[in-house]
């Protein structure tokens, strides 16, 4: 395989007052780009203000992960909203985020829907176009992070927008390209080693194995591996090493610069 490079990205952010998920220091040392979560399913003025802070410090390319306002659920229930309302909701949480980062300071460089939220825009055209559109009229210059082959990834190139493809390394997908549901067999990839096998092979053939059917074909600019899950630390840091070893290198899809 000849030298080349892909980001790597993690979900960060997410503590409370009730405990920490995951460990933001030690991913922020391993991920190329981070999605922080701003005041929707977590976060706060001060764990958002950390966790860009120590982006700013290592380089790493931060972006929005905004969802349902849902901290029982962590954002992983569907919350019954009009489109309007997901629009206004997705807004405020950029919003949110961008004012933190000018006191780091750092500028927030794209928006990554988070748990059900972007499983229901993944698959629903309407709600796809509504967070697309909010995107936009945010900030134009804000890129997307969109499940590669799915509706939002659609809607967002249709309507111009910047979008780049995300795939998951610790996540188990259906032969239409949807991710499993968490409460299916299949939904999670727990073991480092299972997980930096797959992604080398997708990488080599550009094709995903599947729960329940054959391969499918999907596009690949970021992977996603869960910062809340259990030894994320582990996995992000093998899948690293397994990258560096194909001669693949993390860099972010979007410069963290320009």
């Amino acid at each position: 395989m000849t030298d080349r490079s892909i980001d790597l990205n993690a979900d960060l952010g997410e503590a409370s007052e009730s405990g920490t998920k995951g460990d933001d220091d030690a991913m922020l040392s391993l991920v190329s780009s981070a999605n922080v979560a701003c005041g929707g399913h977590a976060g706060d003025p001060e764990t958002m203000f950390r966790a860009l802070s120590i982006a700013s410090e290592r380089g790493v390319v931060v972006g929005a992960h905004p969802g349902y306002a849902d901290r029982e659920g962590f954002g992983r229930r569907v919350i019954p909203m009009s489109h309007a309302e997901v629009g206004r909701m997705i807004a405020a949480q950029i919003g949110a985020l961008q004012a933190v980062a000018r006191l780091v300071p750092i500028e927030v460089r794209y928006v990554k829907i988070h748990g059900a939220l972007s499983n229901l825009a993944a698959r629903d055209a309407d709600v796809a176009a509504a967070v697309v559109d909010a995107v936009q009229r945010v900030s134009g210059e804000l890129a997307i992070l969109a499940i590669s082959g799915t509706e939002i990834e659609r809607v967002a190139r249709a309507a111009g927008a910047p979008v780049f493809s995300e795939i998951f390394a610790d996540r188990g997908y259906q032969p239409n390209g949807q991710l499993v549901p968490r409460d299916r067999l299949g939904a999670m990839i727990h073991d480092p080693r299972e997980a930096t096998d797959r992604l080398l092979g997708f990488l080599e053939t550009g094709l995903m194995p599947v729960v329940g059917g054959e391969p499918i074909e999907l596009a690949a600019h970021s992977i996603c591996v869960h910062g809340d899950s259990d030894g994320a630390v582990a996995m992000a840091r093998m899948i690293r090493d397994g990258l560096g070893t194909a001669g693949i290198q993390p860099a972010g899809f979007v410069d963290a610069t320009s």
